[in-house]
């Protein structure tokens, strides 16, 4: 079986939770800001509580902040480099603009931070408070021009709104003016209300529903004929998305009204969008890869939180594609993703 032996993976998600959070300033402090406590150590590594609202929404391990744990377990993992970005719950879409705008830059330099302790290992993803379309654009342009940051991460929704809604057209089109790349992460997802069991399903089953309905709202409003530079991409796999997809189409050729509403072939618009591999499966991988086109699915894994891909390089290797194949989802088409100059290994300025 073809098979990439070589440490040189980069990993397009993973997250970061700082260890500790700023006071609020500005007045009473928002219900929903995020502190921390300490919690019980385990396996040798330090561990801390994510409070919210004076519950414990997740805790969370050292991994989580420290550049040297994270940098130590990429080698195992086949990894060369690892983008990383806020955890979602942290996106802030629910508080005042300026509530969300001070602890997503508080946030921001922390991970350019450190992505620039890494020495080129880490790539920094920001976020943006999408609430306001002015802050987020600012913000945007902080991220990527100030911190150097290759681009952002977003949530499948925005308080409901989701992001192929034209009231997000100036926020992407300043993500194409600048290059910026856009990585979607489901966040408060649709549906919560049909699933039976306990809190955990909200990322089993709820996040890749909320992921594939973002993505097919991309390409209903045709926002990559708009901007066809644009570089976007969606979490676990697309999540549903390549079980609507083929529905889409045949509505398409189908539906006079989606026929006018849908410029393109939804197939050919969906195969301008990358995707992430975190889909646990091989054959899902092998299908996705079919469905979307070899080169637009990259290393995904959700480190460092338990419910991550621990060997995504093997996983992406029993596909049984090709070498070339394996190179493309490995870290040739994340290369491309992120902007990175293929000579310096630097993320580019430009909207190549």
């Amino acid at each position: 079986m073809t098979a990439l032996p070589c440490a040189c993976g980069i990993d397009v998600h993973a997250h970061v939770v700082p260890e500790k959070f700023p006071a609020y300033f500005g007045g009473p402090m928002p219900k929903l800001w995020p502190s921390t406590a300490e919690a019980p150590n385990a396996n040798g590594l330090c561990h801390r509580h994510i409070m919210i609202a004076g519950k414990n929404y997740r805790t969370v391990s050292e991994k989580c902040w420290s550049t040297t744990r994270r940098l130590a377990d990429l080698p195992q993992m086949g990894l060369a480099k690892q983008v990383i970005s806020p955890m979602p719950e942290l996106f802030s879409y629910w508080f005042e603009p300026h509530e969300a705008q001070q602890l997503l830059r508080f946030l921001n330099e922390q991970i350019a931070a450190m992505a620039a302790e890494s020495n080129g290992a880490l790539i920094g993803m920001g976020a943006v408070p999408l609430q306001d379309l002015d802050l987020a654009i600012t913000e945007l342009r902080y991220a990527v021009e100030v911190l150097g940051m290759v681009g952002v991460e977003i949530g499948s929704n925005v308080n409901g709104k989701v992001i192929g809604d034209p009231h997000f057209e100036p926020f992407f089109e300043a993500c194409e003016a600048l290059g910026a790349s856009v990585f979607v992460h489901a966040v408060k997802p649709a549906g919560m209300d049909r699933l039976v069991g306990p809190p955990p399903l909200q990322q089993v089953l709820a996040y890749p529903t909320d992921v594939g309905l973002a993505a097919a709202s991309v390409i209903t409003s045709n926002l990559m004929m708009r901007h066809p530079k644009l570089r976007i991409a969606f979490s676990h796999g697309g999540g549903t998305l390549a079980s609507l997809l083929p529905r889409l189409q045949q509505g398409w050729s189908v539906f006079p009204a989606l026929k006018e509403q849908v410029q393109t072939s939804p197939t050919e618009q969906a195969r301008k969008l990358y995707f992430d591999t975190l889909v646990f499966d091989t054959p899902t991988l092998q299908h996705l890869t079919n469905m979307f086109g070899s080169t637009q699915l990259m290393l995904g894994t959700d480190y460092p939180f338990n419910f991550h891909d621990r060997t995504p390089v093997d996983r992406v290797n029993a596909t049984g594609f090709d070498a070339a194949v394996l190179k493309q989802l490995t870290f040739k088409n994340a290369e491309r993703f992120l902007g990175m100059n293929l000579h310096t290994q630097a993320p580019a300025r430009t909207n190549a």
